[in-house]
């Protein structure tokens, strides 16, 4: 038989005090002396007493869970290595705080979104959600608002944001990966872009335009795709079979420009002689590739365990913690080099 788990009866016996006392106690309200609550808590630590997460949650009216909505394609979310980075780093934070995480996966449906959202504040399933994916003019953020969810943006927002935002700066490794195509002595320059309606593919498919502006470079070719291997296969094929195809194409992420550099090997031409290729975000498939993929890196783990950091303190009544993530850094790896000869045939 399995051993008996201490109750709160039982603290309150050795400790020779009510169950009232020990509740007061134990969930630190007032109304309990202190050389009691000391005994109180003597006890509880002697007979090694740990409340249950749902009486944590009855006493206190919490849940002590985050939720997060995803609203893409189940397939797609687990194609992709950036997330399973960041649920890392928020796992590791709540479970040292004895919070879990709620994940919904709806779909590419706003209205099954919306529907996720109500439900969870609805039935009281969470404390604070997560909103990564921020979009142009989010209509999100008058949702939570309006349903009184505690929320953290994961990104930088554009316009005005209700709630704590959390990010590092990708205009600075997008900005890095492109000043260093330009001083290769590239002049055309692609860009394969995410999904136009997410900010953080506007953001870099801006630097890309403005760096290459203040270069005094034409504005090359720009596909969007849609963060996938697919697309980014799909648009590396469109620009290379172009009349004027690049000599340099920066992705706005590291699936696509993997799957790009892939599609364009199998069409014959070489990386990086024909072609170079740089990513975003620094997947660990991105060092393991041939050749090996020039990219941008983030801390994405951190970025999870700041997240979920700040989400907490928020819902448990906190100043947010003032906290400082490393700005994305350039890796530069062999899937770049110099432009080949004007005028000189690919592959």
């Amino acid at each position: 038989m399995p051993e008996r788990r201490p109750t709160i009866a039982d603290v309150a016996k050795r400790a020779r005090v009510s169950p009232g006392a020990v509740s007061f106690a134990l969930n630190d309200r007032p109304g309990v002396a202190p050389a009691t609550r000391l005994r109180i808590l003597e006890a509880a630590e002697e007979l090694g007493w740990r409340p249950s997460a749902r009486a944590r949650a009855l006493s206190r009216s919490k849940a002590f869970s985050l939720g997060l909505v995803m609203s893409r394609d189940p397939e797609l979310i687990g194609a992709d290595p950036f997330f399973p980075q960041f649920l890392a780093g928020v796992e590791a934070t709540l479970a040292a705080r004895g919070y879990a995480l709620l994940l919904q996966v709806v779909g590419e449906d706003a209205r099954a979104e919306e529907n996720g959202y109500r439900r969870l504040a609805g039935e009281g399933r969470v404390d604070g959600v997560f909103l990564t994916d921020l979009r142009r003019n989010d209509s999100r953020f008058e949702l939570l608002a309006e349903l009184g969810l505690a929320a953290v943006a994961v990104g930088r927002p554009e316009g005005a944001c209700p709630f704590p935002s959390v990010a590092p700066d990708d205009r600075v490794g997008a900005r890095a990966a492109i000043a260093h195509l330009i001083s290769l002595g590239h002049t055309d320059i692609a860009h394969v872009a995410g999904a136009p309606s997410y900010v953080h593919s506007e953001s870099r498919r801006a630097v890309w335009r403005d760096e290459l502006q203040r270069a005094g470079l034409r504005e090359g070719p720009v596909v969007s795709g849609d963060f996938t291997g697919p697309e980014g296969a799909r648009a590396t094929i469109r620009l290379i079979n172009s009349a004027a195809p690049p000599t340099a194409i920066f992705f706005a992420n590291d699936l696509m420009a993997v799957a790009g550099m892939s599609a364009a090997v199998a069409a014959g031409v070489r990386v990086p002689r024909d072609l170079s290729v740089a990513g975003f975000d620094d997947i660990p498939l991105a060092a393991h590739v041939t050749p090996a993929l020039t990219t941008v890196r983030q801390d994405v783990a951190s970025w999870g365990r700041a997240a979920a950091d700040t989400l907490l303190a928020v819902v448990e009544g906190a100043p947010p913690p003032s906290l400082s993530l490393e700005p994305p850094e350039l890796i530069v790896r062999a899937s770049t080099g110099p432009p080949r000869k004007a005028g000189g045939p690919m592959g």
